[in-house]
């Protein structure tokens, strides 16, 4: 029915100048992401880490200062920050000093507060503050695109790798470890995935709007799969969904990009919910035994 009313949508808009070239980059990247996204946040919601999603999108605001003060790539410093971020809670967390939670919101707020002042001193730059925390993909162009699908492509080698080790360590981390799969090594590299793709979904949907992209699509899928491997190609494909009903709504009545995105995933969800779907999730939950094993 979703895949019925985007064709719909996009027939509507041939009329008008929604199919210019503006807007089939825009929807290339936002369904680049997508792609990308709907594994990881089968990850996300499996091992209970969306408050993690969210500190690493924050600390993105201060690969966007340094990026604009030192004068390097913007997705090259946003992934180098989140990147040093997983590597300092991974470090805290073995210290033991303060529980997980306690430890990203710190994280979470004292990198966004640092990135907010440091902007603060860049008088001499020009920048739309908004479209950092709430995307522009309107306005992504050809090299934009490449870097999205490029990234992307490798992100999805790297969880095709490290599905098994990753699935078994979110099942029963002690059963992982002995079998020889290394699940600290999975936990490591797949934080590093998520601060690839926090880099590159910056200009699509924002710092704020990120988190949402992984998990709204993700919860959606959860509730219509049956396996681990169903929920993350579903969660792909209503990602991609969201993203081309979001752009066509929000050309159609001028509203921002990357929230009517997120609007379309969570209308989504919301039809997963439906009374007609409650069963096959039920029957999915009794049949995958990784959901809330940790």
């Amino acid at each position: 029915m979703a895949t019925t009313i985007t064709i719909m949508a996009i027939t509507r808009a041939m009329d008008t100048t929604m199919l210019d070239d503006f807007f089939i980059r825009a929807i290339l990247a936002g369904v680049g992401l997508a792609l990308v996204a709907g594994p990881l946040g089968c990850f996300v919601i499996w091992r209970r880490m969306a408050y993690f999603g969210d500190t690493m999108a924050h600390s993105a605001l201060l690969g966007v200062a340094l990026s604009l003060m030192f004068n390097i790539n913007l997705m090259v410093s946003v992934f180098i920050v989140a990147s040093t971020v997983s590597l300092a809670l991974l470090a805290l967390q073995r210290r033991g000093a303060l529980s997980a939670d306690a430890l990203l919101g710190i994280l979470s707020h004292a990198t966004l507060a640092i990135g907010l002042v440091l902007t603060a001193f860049l008088t001499w730059v020009r920048f739309d503050l908004m479209s950092y925390l709430f995307g522009d993909i309107l306005s992504v162009g050809e090299a934009d695109i490449d870097i999205i699908w490029g990234g992307g492509i490798l992100v999805i080698l790297a969880l095709i790798k490290l599905w098994r080790p990753l699935l078994a360590a979110t099942v029963n981390p002690e059963l992982a470890e002995a079998e020889g799969l290394e699940p600290e090594k999975a936990r490591l590299a797949f934080m590093l995935l998520m601060a690839l793709v926090i880099a590159i979904a910056i200009k699509v949907v924002g710092i704020l709007l990120v988190t949402a992209m992984l998990i709204i699509p993700a919860a959606a899928a959860r509730r219509l799969s049956r396996s681990p491997e169903i929920m993350a190609v579903m969660a792909s494909v209503i990602g991609a969904v969201a993203v081309v009903l979001g752009l066509v709504f929000s050309l159609r009545f001028d509203t921002p990009s990357g929230p009517s995105i997120v609007v379309a995933a969570l209308l989504m969800f919301v039809l997963s919910l439906l009374p007609s779907t409650g069963r096959r999730a039920t029957q999915a939950d009794s049949r995958r035994g990784q959901g809330d094993a940790v």
